[in-house]
């Protein structure tokens, strides 16, 4: 879809300042009605703690904005298929869709190591689509850890 499209290439813009910032470069935004309400990225290194996830900080921002935790109408864009955190960040937000660019074969929880979105014993599904600008979300992981071998 030319829209995920577009809005990937926003949560690619906010890989992009992770990897500015020497973190792994992840993107993540949230739409409500045609409208960013929410962004992120990577910040674990900057802000010392292992919870500061693209998506997590995205959810914060887009909860802040609404003034609601549950997220039901929104769409969440990430450059990196989910971890086992932001899925279950992702449930417990209720966010109905998930657009993420490439997979994540060591920790992806939209289907590659497991399927924390769909898991049927949850209260809350999540429709998934996968691949969207696939090569350039991946690419820029594989810049950070060409660029961290070479230090």
């Amino acid at each position: 879809m030319e829209k995920d499209d577009k809005f990937m290439q926003e949560a690619i813009n906010e890989a992009r300042l992770a990897l500015e910032k020497n973190e792994v470069p992840i993107g993540c935004i949230i739409v409500f009605d045609d409208t960013i309400i929410g962004r992120g990225h990577n910040e674990n290194k900057t802000k010392a703690c292992a919870l500061n996830h693209a998506e997590i900080n995205a959810i914060k921002q887009a909860s802040e904005h609404i003034g609601d935790w549950r997220l039901e109408e929104c769409t969440l864009y990430v450059t990196i298929e989910p971890c086992p955190m932001c899925a279950g960040a992702i449930v417990m937000s209720r966010i109905p869709r998930v657009v993420y660019g490439a997979k994540n074969p060591k920790a992806g929880c939209a289907g590659s190591v497991l399927d924390i979105l769909n898991e049927p014993r949850f209260n809350h599904r999540v429709e998934v689509t996968e691949g969207v600008l696939a090569m350039e979300c991946g690419g820029l992981m594989s810049e950070f850890f060409r660029l961290m071998r070479d230090v």
